[in-house]
C-alpha cells in the first residue's frame, strides 16, 4: 500500500505543475511590437538584417529568424529560450563570440526579456502602422450623470468632440489637466492663419468677438473653409511635397512652364476634391477612362522631377533617376515610410526586400518622359484659331468613317496625337550611327552619307511616318529602308532647308503598306553642303487619317501638320508608352542602373495586402490600392500630416517616417480614430477633417504654459496646450502684405516675380534675369512666386522653405539672426512698413494712438502699457533723428515729401512686423 504522505505529494506537485500552468495563461505577454522589435533593431539587426545577414542568421522576418543559420543551429526555438543559440550568445563572457559582436553586452533585462519573449512562443508582430487601421473606440469620460447631462464635469464641460475624449484619457494617466479656451481674437487669428494662411481682418475680430451664439466659432470655421484663400493655403504646403518649382533643376536649371498643376491644385483644395480621388488623379489622371484635360494637368505631381539639359549628361541615367525620385516621393507622400534604400538592398528595419522595390518601380518604368529638352510629353493648349482646326480634324474624321463607334476612336486617337504628340520614338534612342553623333548629347544629327537604325518598330497599319527635322543645307535628302541600308526603298524625302539644324519642323512622310516589326533604317545625301548637320528630334509611326491618299498629302494631313508644327502653351503630363514603347524592368544589382538584374513585373510590397485582381498592373491599380480601405498607411499618413499643420507637430512627430525606426505615436488610438472617420464617415473630405481638428477642444486652447506643463511636458506632446509655432515662410511674408493693405487677391495663371535684391540670379547658360513684376503680380501671395531650384527666393529660404529639388515632407523650423534681417530689411517687408504706417498714421494724432492701431491691425490684440511705452520711445528717438537728417527721411520713404512723422512710424511698424508674436501663431 501506497505511503499516504508520498501519495499526497504526488497530487500536489500535479496541483502545483497545473496551477503553473493555468497562472501562465495570465503572465504579462511579451508585446514583440513595441517592446522587441525596438531592442532588435538598436542592438542585432545592423548585422542581422535587410542589408546584412551575418553567419546567415536575419531578425527581420519570422521565417528567417527561426530558420537555421550558417552553423545549422536555429538562431531562435520558440518555447525554449535555453536551447536557442541566440540567447548563448548573448550571455558569453568571450568577447570574440558574445553578441553583439565589438559592441558592449546588453543589459540583463534586455536578456530577460528576450528570454521571456521566446519561451512564450516568439510570437512575432507587424508594426502598427502596417496593420489594417481599424476604429477604435472613443474613450469615456466624465461621470455616468455627466455624460448624461444631469451633472456637470470638467472634463464633459471641457470637451467638444471625439478628439478630445482621446487626449483627456491620455492626459488622465500623466495627471494633468487641459488648458482653458483661448481668447476670441486669439482664437481667430489662430484659425485664420491654419486654414487660410492669412491673417483676419479687424472687422472679422470684431464680429466674432461680439457674436454670443454657441455656434460662433463654428460659423468662422465654415466661413475660413469656403474662401479661396483656403485652397491656396493648403497647395502651398502639397508643393513641397510635389517638389514644384518653374525650372528643371541640375547646374544649367532652365526654366518649366507647368504652373498649371498649381492651378489644379487650388481647384482641388478648394473643391474639397476627396483625397482618394485627389490621389488617384495626381499618380495616374492619364490612366483613367477619357481623361479630362484637369486629369492629365493632375498628373504633374510626378513631372515635377528635374531633368538634366546640360550638355553630355546621358538621358536614359537622368529619366532613371527620375523614375526613382517618383518611386521615393510616392512612399514618402502617400506612406510616410522610409522606401529609398531599398533601391540598394533590402530595408535593414522594415519588412521591405531589395526585389519589392524594382516590382514597384515598373509601375512607373513605362511614362513617356526621357530627360529630354522639349520636356515632353506635354499637353498643348492651341489658340482660338488653331482650336477651330482641331474641331474641324474631329467633324472630317466623322464625317468620313461610317461606324460611328470607331469614329470617335480614331477622332480621340488623333486629337491625343495632336494635344500631346504621343506617341513618338526620342531619337536620342537610335543606334548604328555612321558619320553621326547626338549633337550637344540631345538629339540625333548625321552629314553627308551619315545614316542610323531605329530599331524594331511596328510597321502594320502605320503607314505615316511624322518626323521633326531641320538643317541648312540644301538640297538635303535621308532614304528611309527596311532591315538594312540594303533593305528596300521605303521613301525618299527631301529635308527642309529651316536656316539651321536645331531649328526643326514637322513632316509627314507617307510609306508604303508594311506588316510586322522592322528596324527602320535612314541614309543622308547633302553632296552640296556635306559638313552641314541635319538634326531630327524625334520621329513617330501613324496610322492614317481617313480619306486621305496614301501615296500622297491630303488637305486633313495637312491641317494636322499645322497643328503639330503650331507653337502653343504647354504643360508636361504624364503618360505610358505601350507596344514597341513598353519597357521591360529589371532589378539594378546593387542599385546601379548600368548593372541590370532578373526581370520583373509590376507588384506591391508582400507586408501590405495584395492588389486585388481586378485591378490594372499600372499606375492607375497601384493608385487604387493606395486608397483601398485595406491599405495601412494612405489615410494614417494623410491624417498625420494635416494634425502636424496645425499643431506643429504630427501625432507621429516623424511624418516622413511611420516605421519601426520612426518615434512612435504619442496617440495611436487617435490617429486611427481619425483615419476611419477620414475614410468612411468623411468620405476622404479634407475640409471634414481639418474642421473636426479645429472644432476640437483640444486646438481652441490657450497656448501659454504653466511652470508644471512645462517640466511635464516641454514639447507638448501631451497635448495639454495650444500650438504655438513660428509662422511658415509664406504665412510671414502674405500676413506682412494682409495687413500693409498690399496684398492682391489676384489667383492662379504663371508664376510672378516681386521685389528681388540683384545678384540672386546667375545663370551663364542663357542669361536669364529677374525680371520683376508690375501691378497686381508684384503683391501676390508668396505661392505664386517664381521658384528657381538653384537659387530660391531668398526670403523664403531664411525661414526653412525648401529648395525642392526633392520631396520636402516637413520643415525643421530655425531660428537665426538671418529672419530678423529679413523682416527688417528686405524690400518686401520695407515697402509693406510703409504701408501700414500710412495705415497707422490716419488711426490717430498721437504715437500712442498710432501705434496702437498698428499693433492691433498686425496681432488683433492691443498693446500692454509697458510694451507701448518702449514702442513710443522707439517712435520718438527715430522722429528726432530724421529732423535732424531729412535726406534719409526722404530715403528710407523713397519719395520727396516724406516728413520725419512718417518715416518714424515706418520704422515702428516694420519693428511691429518683426515681433515674435506676429511671425508666431499663438
Amino acid at each position: 500500500m501506497m505511503n499516504p504522505w508520498i501519495s499526497w505529494g504526488v497530487v500536489g506537485v500535479a496541483v502545483m505543475v497545473t496551477l503553473s500552468s493555468f497562472l501562465g495563461v495570465f503572465e504579462d505577454r511579451v508585446d514583440y511590437n513595441t517592446q522587441i522589435k525596438p531592442l532588435l533593431n538598436k542592438q542585432c539587426i545592423a548585422c542581422h538584417g535587410g542589408v546584412k545577414k551575418a553567419s546567415g542568421f536575419s531578425l527581420l522576418f519570422e521565417h528567417e529568424a527561426l530558420a537555421p543559420a550558417k552553423s545549422g543551429k536555429p538562431g531562435i526555438i520558440p518555447g525554449d529560450a535555453d536551447a536557442s543559440e541566440m540567447i548563448r550568445r548573448l550571455t558569453l563572457d568571450d568577447p570574440d563570440e558574445r553578441m553583439p559582436l565589438e559592441h558592449p553586452a546588453l543589459k540583463p533585462d534586455e536578456i530577460e526579456l528576450l528570454r521571456k519573449w521566446i519561451d512564450q512562443g516568439a510570437e512575432w508582430g507587424d508594426h502598427w502602422a502596417y496593420q489594417t487601421v481599424e476604429k477604435p473606440d472613443v474613450p469615456k469620460i466624465g461621470t455616468f450623470l455627466s455624460r448624461l447631462g444631469i451633472t456637470e464635469n470638467d472634463e464633459t464641460k471641457w470637451a467638444k468632440n471625439e478628439i478630445d475624449h482621446f487626449v483627456l484619457q491620455k492626459l488622465k494617466s500623466e495627471e494633468l489637466k487641459p488648458s482653458p479656451e483661448a481668447d476670441r481674437a486669439t482664437l481667430i487669428r489662430r484659425v485664420s492663419l491654419d486654414l487660410t494662411g492669412l491673417p483676419p481682418t479687424e472687422k472679422e475680430v470684431t464680429n466674432f468677438i461680439n457674436d454670443r451664439s454657441p455656434d460662433a466659432y463654428a460659423k468662422v470655421v465654415d466661413r475660413l473653409l469656403a474662401l479661396p484663400a483656403y485652397g491656396e493655403r493648403w497647395t502651398g504646403m502639397w508643393l513641397d511635397l510635389a517638389r514644384y518649382a518653374d525650372t528643371k533643376g541640375y547646374e544649367r536649371d532652365p526654366g518649366r512652364k507647368i504652373w498649371r498643376y498649381r492651378d489644379w491644385l487650388i481647384k482641388a483644395f478648394n473643391d474639397d476634391k476627396p483625397f482618394d480621388q485627389f490621389t488617384i488623379e495626381q499618380l495616374a489622371g492619364d490612366l483613367l477612362p477619357m481623361p479630362t484635360d484637369a486629369q492629365l494637368i493632375a498628373t504633374g505631381f510626378h513631372r515635377n522631377t528635374m531633368n538634366n539639359d546640360e550638355g553630355g549628361t546621358q538621358d536614359e541615367e537622368f529619366r532613371t533617376a527620375a523614375v526613382l525620385d517618383r518611386v521615393n516621393t510616392t512612399w514618402d507622400v502617400w506612406q510616410g515610410t522610409t522606401f529609398s534604400c531599398v533601391q540598394c538592398h533590402s530595408h535593414p528595419y522594415d519588412p521591405f526586400v531589395n526585389e519589392e522595390y524594382y516590382k514597384y518601380l515598373a509601375f512607373f518604368n513605362n511614362t513617356r518622359d526621357e530627360d529630354v529638352t522639349s520636356d515632353t510629353p506635354t499637353l498643348r493648349f492651341y489658340s482660338s484659331t488653331d482650336s477651330l482646326k482641331l474641331v474641324s480634324l474631329r467633324q472630317f474624321i466623322a464625317r468620313s468613317v461610317a461606324d460611328q463607334r470607331q469614329a470617335t476612336v480614331q477622332a480621340d486617337y488623333f486629337t491625343k496625337l495632336a494635344r500631346t504628340v504621343e506617341p513618338k520614338i526620342n531619337s536620342h534612342d537610335f543606334d548604328q550611327f555612321v558619320n553621326a553623333s547626338l549633337l550637344d548629347a540631345k538629339y540625333f544629327g548625321f552629314q553627308d552619307k551619315g545614316s542610323a537604325r531605329i530599331k524594331n518598330v511596328t510597321l502594320t497599319g502605320r503607314p505615316r511616318l511624322l518626323i521633326a527635322w531641320g538643317t541648312n543645307a540644301p538640297n538635303a535628302t535621308v532614304t528611309f529602308y527596311s532591315d538594312s541600308l540594303k533593305g528596300t526603298v521605303l521613301a525618299t524625302a527631301p529635308v527642309p532647308k529651316t536656316g539651321s539644324a536645331g531649328n526643326d519642323t514637322v513632316q509627314l512622310i507617307p510609306l508604303p503598306v508594311v506588316r510586322g516589326k522592322h528596324h527602320l533604317f535612314m541614309a543622308l545625301s547633302s553632296p552640296k553642303a556635306p559638313k552641314e548637320w541635319v538634326q531630327i528630334k524625334w520621329v513617330s509611326l501613324q496610322p492614317s487619317l481617313p480619306g486621305q491618299p496614301l501615296r500622297a498629302i491630303g488637305d486633313q494631313d495637312k491641317l494636322l501638320l499645322e497643328l503639330l508644327n503650331a507653337s502653343p502653351e504647354q504643360t508636361p503630363i504624364m503618360l505610358d508608352g505601350s507596344s514597341d514603347l513598353a519597357r521591360e524592368t529589371h532589378l539594378f544589382e546593387r542599385g546601379n542602373w548600368l548593372v541590370k538584374g532578373k526581370r520583373v513585373t509590376p507588384d506591391v510590397p508582400k507586408a501590405f495586402p495584395a492588389m486585388e485582381s481586378t485591378l490594372p498592373k499600372n499606375r492607375l491599380g497601384l493608385a487604387q490600392w493606395m486608397v483601398n480601405r485595406q491599405h495601412p498607411l494612405t489615410a494614417r499618413v494623410a491624417v498625420n500630416r494635416f494634425w502636424e499643420q496645425l499643431f506643429g507637430t504630427g501625432i507621429v512627430e516623424t511624418v516622413e517616417d511611420m516605421g519601426t525606426q520612426g518615434i512612435p505615436p504619442t496617440h495611436r488610438e487617435l490617429l486611427d480614430y481619425l483615419a476611419t472617420e477620414f475614410m468612411e464617415t468623411d468620405r476622404w473630405s479634407v475640409k471634414k477633417l481639418l474642421r473636426k481638428m479645429v472644432m476640437s477642444a483640444t486646438y481652441q486652447q490657450r497656448s501659454g504654459v504653466s511652470a508644471e506643463l512645462l517640466a511635464n511636458d516641454p514639447f507638448n506632446k501631451l497635448l495639454a496646450r495650444g500650438p504655438r509655432v513660428r509662422l511658415s515662410a509664406e504665412a510671414v511674408h502674405d500676413q506682412a502684405l494682409s495687413v500693409s493693405g498690399l496684398l492682391s487677391a489676384k489667383m492662379y495663371g504663371p508664376s510672378v516675380m516681386p521685389v528681388q535684391p540683384d545678384g540672386i540670379w546667375q545663370s551663364p547658360y542663357d542669361g536669364e534675369s529677374w525680371k520683376q513684376s508690375t501691378g497686381d503680380d508684384l503683391h501676390r501671395r508668396a505661392l505664386y512666386t517664381y521658384w528657381k531650384r538653384t537659387a530660391p527666393y531668398p526670403s523664403m529660404i531664411t525661414f526653412d522653405s525648401p529648395s525642392r529639388e526633392f520631396c520636402q515632407l516637413r520643415r525643421l523650423r530655425t531660428n537665426t539672426p538671418l529672419q530678423a534681417l529679413v523682416t527688417l530689411n528686405d524690400p518686401v517687408y520695407i515697402e509693406a512698413a510703409q504701408k501700414l504706417a500710412e495705415y497707422m498714421q490716419r488711426k490717430g494724432r498721437l504715437p500712442e494712438a498710432q501705434i496702437q492701431a498698428g499693433f492691433r491691425r498686425v496681432t488683433v490684440h492691443t498693446l500692454t502699457p509697458k510694451k507701448l511705452a518702449v514702442l513710443t520711445q522707439l517712435y520718438r528717438s527715430t522722429e528726432q533723428h530724421y529732423r535732424q537728417n531729412p535726406d534719409e527721411a526722404r530715403k528710407l520713404m523713397a519719395r520727396q515729401d516724406a516728413t520725419p512723422q512718417l518715416a518714424a512710424l515706418t520704422v515702428t511698424a516694420n519693428t511691429l512686423l518683426n515681433l515674435d508674436e506676429v511671425i508666431t501663431k499663438e
